[in-house]
């Protein structure tokens, strides 16, 4: 069996006397796409944002490849191999989509600061960031500025800024939330494209991109993990049902 990717024990997270999230115990097995559903207010962002140091937290551990990370600083978790998107765009609006990539793949491939190097005359760099431009299909659009892109193409870009990181697990807060139907199929497919041999874990509201995404989905209902089994099980599960899908799994028979 694969060892967790990702192993949460008995996680809490408290804003005064409001707690959030309640004694969550979650496995993410490395190599699985994974996805965290729940209702409005279930905690899903405050739990994503625990899991990537961006909130410390109150309570219980998280382990990433079987070593601590909780309360570590964002950067510190990123470099042990975590990248993460966003809810809301976060490019380089004035740069090039090709900049932005190459921004995203300066640490990674060993570029600290330094006053004598031109990026532009690195080879290697240049090569990498065009590998990843085709992986997103995004080199026709490589001198383009990112803040004129369409909303769909940003959301690509910024994928494609958090897989060049090299990281081996990757976290996703609503990749496809305000796009249309067309959009969110090429998005679909984008992230299974670039997630493969990697571990996915993802927010999403958007129920047909989990059940064709998701090998695991868990679902979070007031700060408690509810079921956490595969699309099939969840969709069959009562509890789940009442608590969340109702129509939406009803409308996918």
């Amino acid at each position: 069996m694969n060892k967790p990717a990702i192993e949460l024990q008995n996680l809490r997270k408290s804003f005064g006397l409001a707690e959030i999230i309640r004694g969550v115990d979650l496995n993410v097995v490395k190599g699985e796409r994974h996805a965290i559903i729940g209702p409005n207010g279930a905690g899903k962002s405050t739990l994503f944002n625990l899991i990537t140091g961006k909130l410390r937290v109150s309570g219980g551990s998280i382990k990433m490849h079987g070593e601590p990370v909780e309360n570590l600083k964002p950067f510190d978790i990123s470099r042990r191999g975590l990248s993460r998107s966003f809810q809301i765009t976060n490019i380089f609006p004035k740069m090039t989509v090709f900049e932005n990539i190459r921004c995203g793949l300066l640490w990674t491939m060993g570029y600290k600061y330094s006053f004598w190097t031109l990026v532009n005359r690195q080879p290697r760099l240049t090569e990498r960031t065009d590998e990843i431009l085709e992986q997103i299909n995004m080199s026709s659009k490589r001198n383009d500025i990112a803040g004129v892109l369409t909303y769909a193409e940003q959301r690509a870009l910024e994928i494609g800024i958090t897989i060049a990181g090299g990281a081996d697990i990757i976290m996703l807060d609503e990749p496809t939330a305000g796009m249309s139907h067309s959009e969110t199929d090429y998005m679909v497919e984008l992230i299974r494209g670039v997630t493969e041999n990697k571990t996915l874990v993802m927010v999403e509201h958007d129920m047909g991109v989990v059940f064709d995404l998701a090998d695991i989905i868990s679902v979070l209902v007031y700060g408690e993990i509810i079921a956490s089994d595969t699309p099939e099980n969840v969709r069959a599960d009562a509890k789940v049902q009442e608590a969340y899908l109702g129509s939406a799994a009803d409308a996918e028979h």
